[in-house]
Order: structure tokens, then sequence, then C-alpha cells
């Protein structure tokens, strides 16, 4: 019955038939197969056909992106979703950039915020992640901004107000946060923020400076004001 199925069609006395041609290619998250998957970029036109006979063009279809898998036919729109491996990539950079953030405003003389640290980096996906990694990336970033981090009373004004070193800070977050949040539920965007305040919390209270980065963290995941706080206030 099946192998028939192709021939009865094409003895449709007229109909309208759509012939694709592949634009390009590459891998995107299926949603019907519900992974990573290759697939085909494809553009089609209609034509009428008599018989089995293409004759009068009908005029132009919207691209398809079609799985090579399960054949289903998407919007283009679904090439923008990452695929599982990006996103994962992009997970466990954005634990890394929220770590540094954290250990940069809050200072990394105490060892357990650079053990939790290092904690937070490995079990996001870093697994050779270590103390020294860590130090050497906070003081090329200190470096870059003429700036060393933790030190005391003065960072709130230096650290995210009006210094370069603010900028840099939240330039790197919200690099790193700002296109990951609308792939993530909420649970997902909140376990990022209650993360950092792991690593604020593990030498005693949120000191002026690393509050200001986690709320910054907040605002480049997409949590209301109000969210951060309760999760801050959770966490401690």
């Amino acid at each position: 019955m099946y192998a028939r199925e192709p021939r009865e069609r094409s003895l449709c006395v007229i109909g309208i038939r759509t012939s694709w041609r592949k634009v390009d290619d590459g891998e995107f998250f299926c949603a019907a197969c519900g992974g990573d998957r290759n697939y085909r970029r494809r553009t089609g036109r209609r034509r009428v056909v008599l018989l089995g006979l293409p004759l009068l063009p009908r005029g132009a279809v919207a691209p398809v992106v079609e799985c090579s898998a399960c054949h289903a036919h998407f919007g283009t729109e679904a090439l923008d979703h990452p695929t599982t491996t990006r996103l994962s990539a992009m997970l466990r950079d954005a634990v890394h950039t929220v770590a540094l953030a954290v250990l940069a405003a809050g200072g990394t003389e105490a060892r357990p915020v650079r053990q939790a640290a290092v904690g937070a980096v490995r079990a996001a996906g870093y697994a050779d992640c270590d103390e020294d990694q860590l130090l050497d990336l906070i003081a090329a970033l200190a470096a870059d901004t003429g700036w060393l981090p933790g030190i005391g009373d003065d960072v709130p004004t230096i650290a995210f107000g009006l210094g370069d070193p603010s900028m840099t800070l939240a330039i790197e977050l919200h690099e790193a946060l700002e296109p990951l949040a609308p792939h993530l539920a909420p649970v997902g965007r909140e376990s990022i923020l209650l993360r950092g305040a792991r690593i604020a919390l593990a030498d005693g209270a949120y000191c002026p400076a690393e509050r200001a980065v986690l709320e910054t963290v907040g605002r480049a995941l997409s949590l209301d004001t109000d969210d951060t706080a309760r999760l801050l206030l959770a966490a401690s």
C-alpha cells in the first residue's frame, strides 16, 4: 500500500504541487525530534499540475527548515534556537562569567570564596578549572581596567559606579547572559543568579559591590527587581 502512494498521487488529474530547492544546511534543534539534528533550508515554488505535468506557476512559498531525520518543516525562526550543544556551552560561559564578576567585586582573599567559585564553574562544565586559573583571569581583568578587585568600602564607588571597571564587568555580564535568558525557564535563570549569590556568601554577608554585581546579573537574565531581591535574601 505505502509503496504505491507516490504513483497514486501522481495520477491526480489537477492540483497544486510545490517544488523545493535546497539553499543551505547545518545543525539545529528539532522540536519534533527533541534534539539536535541536521537540517536543510529550502525555498519552494508552487505550480498547477495536470496529470502530473507542471503547468502554471502559482508563486513562491515561504522558506522552510526541514529536519533531515523526521522531515518535519519549520519556519526559519527555528534556527534562532540554539542547539543543545550550543546551549550547554552558553550555560558554562554564563556561570563562569558570573563567578569571575563576583570574585572581582568581593575580592579573592578568602579561600572559601575561591573554593565556592571553582566548585560552581566545575559543576557548570569546566571540569579542569582551578583557583589559579580564576586568579589569573581576575588579574587580567585588573590589568585591562587598571582596577584591583576587593578594595574595601571604595569598591562600590568604583565598581558599577561611574568608572571604567563598572562598564567592563557590566558589558561582560550582559554579553554572556542576555542571549541565554530567552532560552531558559525562570527556574534556570534563577539558578544562575543563586550560584553567584552562594559564591558571594561563602565568606559572610554580601558586600555592597557583590550585591551590585548580582543585581546586574538579575537584570541581564531578565529577572524582575523584586525577584532578584527575593532570591538574594533567600540565599543568605
